[in-house]
């Protein structure tokens, strides 16, 4: 059971990215999916999280500029990313709370991260 992040780059300040992330594996299930990030020498914290309907949940610095969205089908969460400034620059990971494997409950999976530069 994995989830590959994908979608990271270099963009210039004012730029745009979408970032994708795929659960694969055995999953019998998948609740809500998120992104978080982590900056240099910094902590990691919660950028927006989706419930398995699609209602959002996003922090502060990201409304109006960072949409979450999921396609169950293919057990894939974005995220669009606009306006991007410098200091979004970090390592996005995704996370899902999935019943998976050979665990008969709900636990947290986490990606390796993506890298997200935002400079000129």
């Amino acid at each position: 059971v994995q989830l590959q992040a994908s979608g990271g780059g270099l963009v210039q300040p004012g730029g745009s990215l979408r970032l994708s992330c795929a659960a694969s594996g055995h999953i019998i299930e998948v609740n809500d999916m998120g992104w978080h990030r982590q900056a240099p020498g910094k902590q990691r914290e919660l950028v927006a999280t989706i419930t398995t309907g699609g209602s959002p949940n996003y922090v502060d610095y990201a409304k109006g500029r960072f949409t979450i969205s999921r396609d169950n089908d293919k057990r894939t969460v974005y995220l669009q990313m606009y306006s991007l400034k410098p200091e979004d620059t970090a390592v996005y990971y995704c996370n899902a709370n999935m019943v998976a494997g050979a665990r008969l409950y709900p636990m947290d999976y986490w990606g390796k991260g993506t890298l997200v530069t935002v400079s000129s």
